[in-house]
């Protein structure tokens, strides 16, 4: 390959087939487009070459304007529709998991211990896709749970109403988040390391945002679709759904003092989150179904977690432990009646509604309608304590219970079973003497739902 001389002269004789201007130019462009020169008079065919390159850099250009709208069309995994689809569901489901199980169950409440690992793996993922902080989370729910549904619970649908919890949970949050006095009393025992000073704290969108970048890479131009999905998934599912509905519409295993339900039995979309009741109730388990036939999916991964040595289990709900019957009462009866206190009045619960469905039928019997009618309509209420109560209920109740010596006598006991556990002045010995005088008042009402419940209460150990 030979460089081309800059031109001198014109040759003598005449010979050169360019004047020297031309010579010049055909210079200026072989010496940025460094060509080769078989001949140095064959300036046709450099021309002819220079041309060839230039189509050849349009088509270079082109193509990779083709390049870059096939990678935006289908990203880097080339996947079909559905098979993105399955992943950003896979993706919003670990983000699930992480809120409910390092957030809700590990860091709130205490429930169960990660390994660094596990749990700086939620960290780090919950960062990516939320933007949400471990300190700020932990705190609210904390104060959510010491001041549920009142004025200072920061998203109680009964204070604040169901629509605004449910589409606007997310801004109550982020509102409460700024509450300094919030953080610092309810946001103890969290990660503050260097990280989470440094990187998660300093730059709280900075994640999202890769996320983002991420997205758009591995599916393209659609990635940005599944980045918003996952950017509403937690806001509507965890702070509108769970925050709001689970506080408004549901079925309720145990009478907490709050409003909370279950949505549905089979935890799975949110984790287990939508067994609320059951976790208001026992706030400090980390398995959060209670009945047979209801399931958390959190608790599957929290079990497979343990299995692999990435999760230690420190608390579950109580469960009830019968032996023979004692005749009479003593402190380890007083210890198992007042650790399983919920699930008592839950039962008794049922045995006054099975009560009060004898009652209507008698009413319904004796053609008692007006009576029939208005005790019918306090089937949904009328076992519930009178603090939960309102104030249209609570003047219903003297009426309806006036010509029913079985049920004013089911809400007389009931009411006296639950101011044991009340009376916080109380000694232990106390409390033991309160309990077999009320045992010993139900079997001797004549009432044989009461007589079988107070001979159960006896077998508690």
């Amino acid at each position: 390959m030979m460089r081309i001389a800059p031109p001198q002269s014109r040759p003598k004789g005449g010979g050169g087939i360019c004047c020297n201007a031309e010579i010049l130019i055909c210079y200026k462009h072989l010496r940025r487009l460094q060509y080769n020169l078989v001949q140095p008079g064959q300036f046709a065919f450099v021309f002819l070459t220079a041309r060839r390159r230039a189509s050849v850099s349009a088509s270079q250009v082109k193509a990779l304007l083709n390049s870059l709208l096939d990678f935006l069309a289908h990203g880097l995994l080339r996947f079909s529709w559905w098979q993105i689809v399955l992943s950003a569901l896979a993706m919003t489901h670990v983000t699930i998991i992480g809120v409910t199980v390092y957030l809700h169950r590990c860091q709130a409440h205490r429930a169960l211990d990660l390994h660094p690992i596990a749990s700086h793996f939620f960290r780090f993922w919950l960062w990516m896709t939320t933007g949400m902080l471990t300190g700020q989370w932990a705190a609210i729910h904390r104060k959510h749970h010491a001041k549920c549904e009142t004025e200072e619970d920061p998203h109680s649908p009964q204070t604040r109403g169901i629509w605004k919890v449910l589409l606007e949970g997310a801004e109550l949050y982020r509102a409460e988040a700024k509450n300094e006095e919030t953080l610092r009393r309810y946001g103890h025992g969290t990660p503050n390391d260097w990280i989470e000073r440094n990187l998660y704290t300093r730059f709280p969108i900075l994640g999202v945002s890769v996320m983002m970048v991420i997205d758009v890479a591995l599916f393209g131009i659609v990635g940005l679709s599944v980045w918003a999905v996952q950017m509403v998934w937690i806001p509507f599912w965890a702070a509108g759904v769970v925050n709001g509905l689970a506080h408004f519409w549901g079925y309720r295993n145990f009478n907490s003092s709050d409003a909370s339900t279950n949505i549905f039995p089979w935890g799975i979309i949110i984790g287990g989150e939508e067994l609320h009741n059951n976790h208001h109730t026992y706030a400090t388990s980390a398995k959060l179904s209670n009945k047979w036939f209801e399931f958390d999916i959190g608790w599957l991964y929290i079990r497979l977690m343990s299995a692999c040595g990435l999760a230690k289990v420190k608390k579950i709900a109580p469960t009830p432990r019968l032996i023979a019957r004692k005749p009479v009462l003593d402190q380890e009866t007083l210890q198992a009646v007042l650790t399983n206190r919920y699930e008592v009045m839950a039962r008794y619960a049922k045995t006054a509604k099975r009560a009060y469905r004898q009652e209507l039928a008698r009413l319904k019997e004796i053609g008692a309608r007006e009576k029939y009618v208005l005790m019918r309509g306090a089937r949904n209420w009328f076992h519930k304590e009178e603090l939960s109560l309102g104030e249209p209920h609570k003047r219903q109740l003297p009426e309806i219970f006036a010509d029913s010596h079985t049920l004013s006598t089911f809400i007389e006991l009931r009411n006296d079973l639950a101011a044991i556990w009340e009376r916080s002045n109380a000694s232990r010995e106390q409390l033991l003497v309160q309990l077999q005088d009320w045992c010993h008042r139900a079997e001797q009402s004549g009432i044989k739902a009461l007589q079988e419940f107070a001979m159960r209460l006896r077998r508690y150990a």
